[in-house]
């Protein structure tokens, strides 16, 4: 994994070295080495490494996506601020077969660095309304609950915020 600051610095040198195709008349090195720099670029903002987490994550690869995210030795310096929430996201994701306190400690800090896209919120909401269900904490359940339930506009998560409040009810 390269870190971040090196992939803006590469993403500058192969600009500019476009650039410079570009002036000495070298159109398709030029379009070439622009195409490379927005790669880079994009790369900076999407970790490859969590790029690969998720697609192991589809094929409910737990323990290949928990291989991919230990390569990451130092997320707070490699990977940009929602980066590390998309971190510890996959990690609660993870930790939520084994141990529900570690998962929960996962959850809360992938809410705090934040997270692109609500319904990733909504699902991060709905699992740690189920961790306060499981510890007998209803009223946080419940506020968790109704917060997953706005932030899921697709209507994904309907299915498992009706069957929560109706376990709810009977705690």
């Amino acid at each position: 994994m390269i870190h971040k600051n090196i992939k803006i610095l590469l993403s500058s040198v192969a600009l500019g070295y476009a650039i410079l195709q570009f002036i000495e008349g070298f159109i398709g090195n030029g379009i070439f080495f622009v195409l490379l720099s927005a790669l880079i670029l994009f790369l900076y903002f999407r970790n490859e490494i969590i790029l690969l987490s998720f697609l192991k994550m589809r094929k409910q690869d737990l323990a290949g996506t928990e291989r991919l995210l230990l390569r990451i030795k130092n997320p707070q310096a490699a990977l940009v601020k929602k980066q590390q929430g998309y971190y510890n996201y996959l990690f609660g994701i993870i930790y939520s077969q084994r141990n529900l306190n570690e998962a929960e400690k996962f959850f809360k800090t992938a809410l705090k660095l934040g997270l692109s896209m609500d319904h990733d919120i909504a699902m991060t909401k709905l699992s740690l309304a189920g961790i306060a269900m499981q510890k007998r904490r209803k009223i946080e359940a419940q506020t968790l609950l109704t917060e997953a339930k706005k932030l899921d506009k697709g209507g994904l998560l309907l299915d498992q915020v009706k069957l929560m409040q109706q376990q709810l009810k009977r705690i």
